[in-house]
């Protein structure tokens, strides 16, 4: 798995963990996976910073080999990225560059915002991942340190041209087959209790029924949906590549005509709460012209710059610093 600096906000079922994995873990003996510059890395604060990746792996359904290879395959990125950490610490302090407590705040009020939910409601998504609130505040510290280097060290070695947007508009065509779709979802929650389930399939049979004999898709998602983040939109999140939806939408969805109504949907992420979907396809998918995508496509040409150089400033920071991977 690929190990991100951008911690997603989604919810692990940290219960799932192996027992076997929880016992190995109580017999561990402290010893020094990397050393950077003078200072080392302990096995107990790699396997402290794992642990939202531990209990993704172990919650998907796989073999224990394959758990066992994608774990050692984690812990090895994990820990490059914490040796990149300490770099990018040493470098700000050269600079003098700091995060404020205010700054930290300021970062968990714009993620909630993007995500449309409130600051305490992220901080307990963050918890559903295995981080503790001092945790995360550390995660955004350090991304918000790095924003400050990047922008201080890398970002004037970046320019972007037309040229550059057409080549990321053709690898994003590349990537993800190019076609866009705008999907309305009015979404239903299960209940775990018989006779809600029962009265929930009635509904969900009787919102098919009236959204296919006309009745308007937007007040019926205002009125039934759980989805509280898209009732103000109709259930869409607007155009969004095919590869972006749930295979179980894009099935769905693949005969239909714009304006038609999928039939029920039942769809269970990660062995999280199962919901019922009722799709209408607003926007039949298309491959959208480069002009359509310009600004999007500079984005993202500049974004891949971005890392580009960032990552050769990394290297060269190693190469000014003794690190010893012990791992």
């Amino acid at each position: 798995m690929r190990i991100s600096r951008k911690l997603a906000v989604g919810a692990l079922c940290l219960g799932l963990l192996f027992p076997a994995a929880r016992a190995a873990q109580a017999s561990i003996i402290e010893r020094v996976v990397a050393v950077v510059g003078e200072r080392p890395i302990l096995l107990s604060d790699l396997r402290h910073r794992a642990r939202p990746f531990l209990a993704r792996i172990y919650a998907s359904a796989q073999s224990p080999a394959q758990v066992a290879a994608n774990e050692t395959q984690m812990f090895k990125e994990l820990l490059n990225r914490m040796i990149d950490d300490r770099l990018e610490e040493q470098a700000a302090d050269k600079a003098r560059l700091t995060v404020s407590v205010d700054e930290i705040d300021g970062a968990i009020r714009n993620i909630a915002s993007q995500a449309k939910i409130d600051p305490k409601a992220l901080v307990a998504e963050a918890k559903k991942q295995g981080l503790t609130e001092q945790d995360y505040r550390d995660e955004l510290r350090r991304q918000v340190l790095e924003g400050k280097l990047v922008q201080l060290r890398v970002r004037g070695r970046v320019k972007v041209s037309d040229e550059d947007g057409k080549a990321a508009y053709q690898r994003w065509l590349k990537e993800s087959g190019g076609a866009q779709a705008d999907v309305r979802i009015l979404a239903l929650r299960s209940s775990p209790t018989p006779a809600i389930q029962k009265a929930r399939a009635l509904l969900v049979d009787d919102l098919v029924r009236r959204a296919r004999a006309g009745e308007d898709f937007c007040k019926l998602v205002t009125e039934y949906s759980d989805d509280v983040e898209t009732k103000s939109s109709c259930g869409s999140r607007g155009l969004l590549a095919m590869e972006n939806l749930v295979k179980e939408v894009q099935v769905a969805i693949r005969p239909l005509k714009a304006g038609e109504i999928t039939d029920p949907i039942h769809y269970s992420p990660d062995g999280h709460e199962e919901a019922t979907l009722i799709v209408q396809l607003h926007t039949a998918p298309k491959v959208p012209a480069f002009e359509e995508l310009k600004d999007q496509m500079m984005d993202r040409a500049f974004g891949e710059a971005i890392e580009r150089q960032r990552k050769l400033w990394l290297a060269d920071l190693r190469r000014g610093v003794y690190v010893d991977v012990r791992l």
